[in-house]
């Protein structure tokens, strides 16, 4: 077989592979998503059942199996999902790259460091993985609309989360001029805690006002808060109103894993790999 031979063959299988695991419009890819998901469910399931001590004491061993068994079956998954992209860097410093190599990792590391129970932890990011179920068709274009409609207001919404802490700074200060110290607002970092609370509408009560223009004021940041919880709600309705007049499509580019492409695209806007 000669050297031509074998990479056609190569790229072939590649192209098969990248298919399957990231295309959500074919029977193979959609039913890739759905083991995915049931797999994934299930592991999270384990980890939590692992941290109850009734459990653990009686199928602790059973659990350990099973969490390997896992590992190396979304270790394979990670490694096929590498060879199937052409710029595998890109796929594996990507968000979902970086997370499905941290949903990995943990189970090794305790093969190094016996008794690292706090990097269970990181185990529970395999929780992320049920948002591949945005890869479903029936999912995957409002899924991405609603992606988009966030990254479209991240400027507005940028300020206004400027505004707000701003106002908290301010209502913070002056409460702590208000008020006496044995009523809990002891400092400025303090008092601007109580405004958060007050402000978003959470009220705990361990910090309250006692003199009437303290509470006159705290009335005034309710009744602000209330006013200003609808400001986000409305910033990403508008912008989701935008993006509902351009649908994207399940394409996945087959050199870089960008999605995100419009329904007519021929090629990949990120890296100009035709799709």
């Amino acid at each position: 077989m000669t050297a031509e031979n074998t990479d056609n063959s190569f790229d072939k299988f590649r192209s098969k592979v990248h298919e399957v695991i990231f295309e959500a419009d074919t029977p193979a890819g959609k039913l890739f998503d759905l083991l995915l998901i049931v797999c994934i469910m299930v592991s999270v399931i384990l980890v939590m059942l692992d941290s109850v001590n009734s459990i653990r004491d009686k199928w602790g061993d059973v659990l350990y199996l099973c969490e390997w068994f896992f590992t190396l079956l979304f270790t394979i998954e990670y490694i096929l999902r590498l060879i199937s992209v052409r710029r595998s860097i890109s796929y594996a410093t990507s968000f979902f790259g970086i997370v499905d190599l941290m949903a990995i990792l943990p189970t090794y590391f305790s093969v190094f460091l016996p008794g690292s129970q706090y990097l269970l932890v990181i185990r529970i990011l395999r929780v992320l993985r049920i948002f591949r179920v945005f890869k479903l068709v029936q999912y995957l274009s409002e899924a991405r609309l609603l992606i988009q409609a966030l990254k479209a207001s991240r400027r507005k919404i940028t300020v206004f989360i400027f505004t707000v802490f701003t106002l908290v700074i301010i209502f913070g200060s002056l409460m702590y001029l208000i008020e006496d110290a044995a009523d809990g607002f002891t400092s400025i970092p303090r008092s601007i805690y109580w405004a958060i609370v007050t402000l978003t509408t959470v009220g705990y009560g361990d910090i309250s006002p006692k003199t009437g223009i303290g509470q006159a004021l705290s009335a005034i940041i309710m009744i602000i808060g209330y006013a200003i919880i609808a400001v986000p709600t409305g910033i990403v309705t508008v912008e989701l109103s935008h993006a509902f007049k351009k649908r994207l499509s399940t394409q996945a580019c087959p050199n870089c894993s960008a999605e995100g492409h419009d329904s007519d695209a021929k090629y990949c806007k990120y890296c100009g790999a035709s799709l």
